[in-house]
């Protein structure tokens, strides 16, 4: 008789851990950028061992050139993590259009937020950011007219509704012109803290926000005739 006994090679592999961390990192021109091309390879380079984070990096430049998102991809990825790290530069007090159209794809009604939304209730949110402006230019007597934090509530907010905490953002300003040992620092300060979460001093004084809740028909149909079109393409300029 046939010996029936299945083989390690014939049995199904273990699936495969989903990652503990989730950088989405968008720059136009992620070639030319002096820092946050740095960012992102650091947040590739950290080694993985038993006691570390498992980290997965998404350029979205380089993966959606056509703008066109794997949804259920971004989703599944999202749905194992602890933390989510949006990296970008700042562009017109806002993110890369690739990255608001990603928000807008991904972070779904009903699966975000809304109704039966969530899939990301109880994680991190945490923004790394650059901006080509120094920081003294973030104030009421300087052309940007208002505190950084001021352009910040977009984000907040959207965390809010994702049942996400918003962490602190890391920043730095005038990016164009920092010298080379404040960008070793600061690159430094963010592989060292993807490296050691979630064991940051300042989580346990950190509160969840309860969502919002919304109800069943805050949004129109698929086919409703105001149902928004978004646009599909869209460019940027800058290379911090």
């Amino acid at each position: 008789m046939a010996d029936s006994r299945i083989s390690v090679l014939d049995a199904p592999a273990a699936p495969a851990p989903g990652p503990d961390i989730v950088v989405i990192t968008a720059h136009p021109q992620m070639e030319h950028s002096r820092i946050n091309r740095r960012l992102m390879r650091a947040a590739r380079g950290l080694p993985t061992t038993e006691s570390s984070p498992l980290i997965v990096v998404r350029d979205l430049y380089s993966l959606y050139p056509d703008y066109l998102i794997d949804v259920a991809a971004e989703q599944a990825l999202l749905a194992t993590a602890k933390l989510i790290v949006w990296q970008h530069p700042i562009h017109w007090y806002s993110m890369p259009p690739l990255m608001k159209l990603w928000l807008d794809d991904v972070l779904a009604f009903g699966w975000a937020y809304g109704p039966g939304g969530t899939a990301l209730r109880g994680k991190d949110l945490w923004l790394v950011a650059t901006t080509g402006g120094p920081a003294d230019s973030y104030r009421p007597t300087d052309y940007n007219r208002y505190f950084f934090d001021d352009f910040l509530p977009p984000y907040e907010q959207t965390a809010n509704l994702c049942g996400l905490r918003f962490l602190p953002p890391l920043l730095l300003h005038g990016a164009h012109r920092a010298e080379e040992p404040e960008v070793e620092a600061h690159v430094a300060v963010y592989a060292q803290r993807l490296a050691s979460y979630p064991n940051w001093p300042e989580l346990g004084e950190l509160l969840y926000e309860l969502p919002a809740l919304i109800p069943h028909d805050a949004r129109p149909d698929e086919d409703a005739d105001d149902a928004a079109d978004r646009p599909r393409r869209a460019t940027s300029n800058g290379a911090t």
